[in-house]
This record gives C-alpha cells, structure tokens and sequence, in this order.
C-alpha cells in the first residue's frame, strides 16, 4: 500500500507537469483514474504539507514554490551532476544542440539524469528521468561498449530489441557490428532508430568507477552533417572529465 501511494504522489506531481493548470479535485481523479475519496486524502496530505495549495473555492489546487524548491536543494547536492554540469553547459553552448547525461539502470535500460536543451526552436526535448531501450539509442550502444564480454551477452541475451521503426536494429548480429563500427570512427549513433528523424552521438565517460555516457542529439538535418566535429567536440569533454576525476 505504501508503494502504491508513493506511486500515486509522483502521478500527481507529473499530472501537474502536463497539464500545467489548477486542477479541481473531481478532475484530478480523473486523470489519475482513481476514487475521489482517494485523491482527497492525498491532496490533504500535500495541501497540510505545504506542496499544493486551493487557488480558490471550487477552482482547484496546484502547486506551491515548495516543490521546486525541494527540487532545486536536491539537485544542487547532487554528488555526480554537480562536477559534470558545466561540461554539459559547455557542449550545449558549443554545439547549440541538446545534451543528455545516463547511464545504465539496474533493469537494463538507460535512464536519463540529467538534460540540457538546445536553444533552437525545433529540438530533440527529452526529460531528466526517462528510460530509452539500450538497443535503439546512442547513449545505450555508448555504456553498452564499456560490458565486458560476458556483461554484455547476458544482458543482450535478456533485453527484447523491440523496433521502433525500419532502421531499429533488431538482432544481436546487427548491434554488435554497429558497436564495432562505433569504437573505430570514434562515436556511437543513433540515426532515427528510435524516433523518425531524430539523431544522436554520443561517447562513454567513466568517473570514480561508474560508467556514464553523453550524447549530442537533435534533428538528423542538423546532427548528420555535423557529426565528425561533434563527436570531437564529446570525445574531448568526455576525457577531461575522467582527468578530473
């Protein structure tokens, strides 16, 4: 049941993300698709807690500056993006494309911890938090090269290589011979393999034990022509972090 409620509070916080307006409480059970006795306790819960607040009666609740700024305190702490966000700054700001930093999530997919968008107005725009199939994404083929042997095997041998679209690649064969491609001209791509028209590089990094990955991604028109000086771009940030650390 704890689980469960967890699980319901972070629906309410991603509700509000997505929606982006003052919820009346019949409404937010709706989305949630849950009782509205249910949602009432949990929306007392937050409200005597500080996070969500009536914005008047019968119009609804949304959220207080409590809950980003519990988000900022935590993000600020945070031992691993605090030494590689002004790296990820730099890429962004050299490449004026979108930055991702992942790595490898318990279950075997990668998990993205951290996002920095592309000031352009058409952009690859992800979320911190998401998980993308290892088999379909350059940051997954990046940490997917640092498996040894073994590693590498048993999780291909558990992973279901779901296609997205024709240019998934879709057997053991096909990804192996692209990570082999990858490690000799000195980047790992994803060329729509995931998304139509979408494309990405992107190159390990390894700090203090664990392994991490950064792409470069944006639409294919742009990523494509220019994947030779980015690559160079992430391969050097890529190690002077390891240097770093």
């Amino acid at each position: 049941m704890s689980v469960k409620t967890a699980l319901r509070v972070i629906e309410i916080i991603e509700t509000y993300a997505r929606e982006k307006r003052a919820l009346p409480l019949s409404e937010l059970a709706r989305l949630l698709d849950v009782p509205v006795s249910s949602c009432l306790a949990l929306i007392r819960t937050l409200t005597g807690l500080g996070y969500l607040y009536e914005t008047g009666r019968r119009q609804g609740y949304y959220p207080t500056g409590r809950l980003l700024a519990m988000a900022q305190r935590i993000a600020r702490a945070d031992p691993v993006l605090d030494r590689v966000y002004p790296s990820l700054a730099e890429l962004r700001d050299a490449t004026r494309e979108t930055i991702v930093f992942a790595k490898l999530s318990q279950d075997g997919r990668v998990v993205y911890l951290d996002v920095l968008d592309s000031p352009h107005t058409i952009r690859y725009a992800p979320v911190a938090g998401e998980f993308k199939d290892v088999h379909a994404n350059s940051l997954g083929k990046a940490l997917l090269s640092l498996l040894d042997e073994p590693a590498r095997d048993a999780m291909l041998a558990s992973m279901p290589m779901t296609r997205h679209n024709e240019r998934t690649l879709v057997t053991r064969e096909a990804l192996l011979a692209d990570l082999d491609l990858s490690r000799q001209r000195g980047w790992f791509m994803n060329s729509g393999e995931s998304i139509a028209d979408v494309g990405a590089i992107a190159w390990p990094v390894t700090l203090s034990g664990e392994h991490y990955a950064i792409s470069v991604g944006g639409p294919i028109y742009r990523i494509e022509p220019q994947q030779e000086t980015y690559a160079r771009i992430l391969r050097s940030a890529c190690t002077a972090l390891e240097q770093q650390a």
